[in-house]
């Protein structure tokens, strides 16, 4: 049985793409296989665990419940992407530095989560940090090492604009 394909473009990561996928290519499969963006985790395949988060027009999804074709004209960041904006940078470093990994599955989507949450609010407190981790589960940490970056990571929102372009 042959699958039928339709060719969609969207932008990754700030790189415009064109791409054949199926009617039933989940995004998450088409980043990791098509892109090879493997920092996207598949978990739970079902939208509970969060390990699959990924930002689409600025908003936190579950990318293992969104299908590629949805994703026509959009523009998709992943984990990798996080590499190159500075507010992605300092999260990755105070995960690091608070102990927030542990095994590290759950890390991107966490991180991704987080990113979206500063992005929309610089400041919030500690029940809005736990709040918009809601969709993420993390069996190794307790959750406290992770709150405790993403509240570091909130000194770095707080920084004028212009101190942080000076210093890079």
């Amino acid at each position: 049985m042959v699958k039928e394909t339709k060719q969609i473009s969207l932008t990754v990561n700030g790189g415009v793409y064109n791409l054949e996928v199926t009617g039933n290519t989940r995004l998450l499969d088409m980043l990791r296989e098509q892109l090879s963006l493997t920092g996207t985790k598949e978990g739970c395949a079902v939208g509970e665990c969060g390990a699959c988060t990924v930002i689409k027009d600025g908003k936190p999804i579950c990318s293992c419940l969104a299908l590629a074709v949805q994703c026509e004209g959009s523009d998709i960041v992943t984990i990798e992407g996080l590499r190159k904006d500075p507010l992605g940078v300092v999260l990755m470093d105070e995960f690091l530095t608070t102990g927030g990994t542990q095994c590290g599955f759950c890390t991107p989507g966490m991180i991704i989560s987080a990113w979206a949450l500063l992005k929309r609010y610089p400041n919030p407190t500690e029940d809005e940090i736990r709040d918009a981790l809601e969709g993420n589960l993390c069996r190794c940490t307790g959750y406290q090492p992770i709150v405790e970056a993403i509240k570091r990571a909130t000194e770095f929102c707080n920084i004028p604009q212009a101190q942080v372009e000076h210093s890079q």
